[in-house]
């Protein structure tokens, strides 16, 4: 690894030098950019034409690289959900330069001033992009559910789609809240609220912590933000999950494929957050499962943060198991509670690229493409290392902020409570600013509100510490 020096003002974070400690991919490379400008010129396109469908996205602003689009229906006493995305294969010739370039970064990256794309911005946020107003190739889904949002009927096949709206997800909150909201959108919290039920039948777990978010000021200043997701977000996230449920069930069903999986929790584990839920004075009714419990904490309150952090490592291990023949043994994701894959967000995943092939065959009972078959064994260590490299980079920026932003106040004390204890310290979490760091002292109960002095804030190691008072 190069050593890195901060040559950024104090103020400032040094961006580039972390991307250069982490070795982030930089610029493509010359032929991976003609191959991309190649195809963005001339995609393969699929005959049948769904354009007649009223699509819509839903993502942050000003997002460009647009994976899905969106249709919801009634359909007697059920519902139907068009679900179209990105066909990132249309684009992508097997073999070629731009395939070789797309392995070695496996996924986009994010930092606060700028994203390492996947792919190139002539593909990823343009020709292949399911942008408004734009005929585009897609994978479309249509995915049937009965009056209690179960899933009875898929089908997918290749389509030419066309998004007519943009939306955000304030936006969509607002005019939902509001009562303005299209009936399209009044569907989306019908159906995403359905399946939120379904989720919770099958025991699935779903954390309601919040998003540490690190933003530039104007003059690059950093500043820490914790950002709870809006309903409308959770809503149209139980689309994606939905199709990837769906997806998991065509390629178990065909004998091949890629699944995302997670293993059931420890039974110790859980156990041990049992009493740490007892000791903090959160009910956990007898019969209910973790994922009941923890679904239904609020960050907010000091008890249930420090719960809620305990949780995260109850779902530590995920990963790709990859399969040819006979399904694996463990086939589940266990936080969805279900066979599950990624395959809705291409643009963003190398791996999805290659689950959409699948499923496509799967779908038509004809054999997958040699090509995407025969990546599907080492697409576990490629996403491995690329959903490291990202973990990394975003765990390294929101350090380096933390520093930044703390520097200046050494010596300070801080309110905060205790989300994770140990014999010698523990984790804090700052009620303001957005910081969570390690604090020493013995007398660190966990869940506790307590006075923190801040010791060190260092930008240059990513290091900040905290005492007890």
């Amino acid at each position: 690894m190069p050593s890195v020096r901060v040559v950024a003002p104090p103020h400032l974070l040094d961006l580039d030098g972390l991307r250069a400690e982490l070795e982030v991919p930089g610029p493509f490379s010359s032929e991976a950019l003609a191959d991309a400008a190649a195809s963005a010129s001339a995609p393969r396109l699929p005959e049948l034409d769904r354009t007649d469908l009223p699509m819509l996205t839903v993502d942050p602003p000003g997002s460009r690289d647009l994976d899905q689009a969106v249709h919801l229906e009634r359909t007697g006493d059920g519902f139907r959900v068009w679900y179209a995305i990105a066909d990132v294969a249309a684009f992508v010739t097997p073999g070629g330069a731009l395939d070789a370039e797309l392995a070695a970064r496996g996924v986009t990256l994010y930092a606060p001033d700028e994203r390492v794309p996947l792919h190139p911005p002539v593909l990823g946020e343009d020709a292949a992009s399911l942008l408004p107003d734009q005929v585009r190739p897609a994978l479309l889904w249509q995915l049937d559910l009965d009056p209690t949002g179960e899933l009875v009927a898929t089908g997918l096949q290749r389509a030419l789609v066309r998004s007519r709206q943009r939306l955000d997800y304030a936006g969509v909150q607002a005019a939902l809240d509001a009562g303005t909201a299209e009936p399209v959108l009044e569907l989306l919290r019908e159906v995403g609220q359905l399946r939120q039920a379904r989720a919770r039948d099958r025991g699935a777990v779903d954390l309601p912590t919040p998003e540490q978010d690190v933003v530039l000021d104007g003059d690059g200043r950093p500043r820490l933000e914790l950002r709870a997701q809006l309903p409308c977000e959770g809503w149209n996230a139980q689309i994606s999950l939905l199709t990837g449920i769906a997806a998991a069930g065509l390629m178990l069903g065909a004998g091949v494929g890629l699944l995302r999986t997670l293993p059931p929790a420890d039974v110790e584990a859980v156990e041990a957050l049992r009493r740490s839920a007892l000791a903090l004075d959160v009910a956990w009714p007898d019969g209910a499962s973790y994922g009941d419990v923890v679904s239904g904490l609020d960050p907010a309150v000091p008890t249930h943060a420090a719960l809620l952090t305990l949780a995260t490592r109850l779902l530590r291990g995920a990963g790709y198991t990859a399969f040819d023949g006979e399904p694996p043994a463990q086939p589940l994701h266990s936080a969805v509670a279900s066979a599950y894959a990624h395959c809705t967000a291409p643009l963003r995943r190398l791996a999805d690229r290659h689950v959409g092939e699948v499923c496509l065959a799967a779908a038509a009972g004809t054999p997958v493409p040699a090509w995407a078959r025969e990546a599907l064994p080492g697409l576990p260590d490629v996403m491995a290392d690329a959903t490291r490299r990202a973990n990394a980079l975003e765990r390294a920026v929101v350090d380096a902020a933390e520093a930044v932003v703390l520097a200046p106040r050494v010596g300070e004390r801080f309110e905060a409570v205790v989300v994770e204890s140990g014999r010698k310290g523990g984790v804090v979490q700052l009620r303001e600013p957005a910081v969570r760091a390690r604090c020493d002292g013995a007398d660190l109960p966990l869940g506790d509100a307590v006075q923190v002095e801040l010791v060190t804030a260092d930008p240059a190691s990513r290091e900040v510490r905290f005492r007890r008072v």
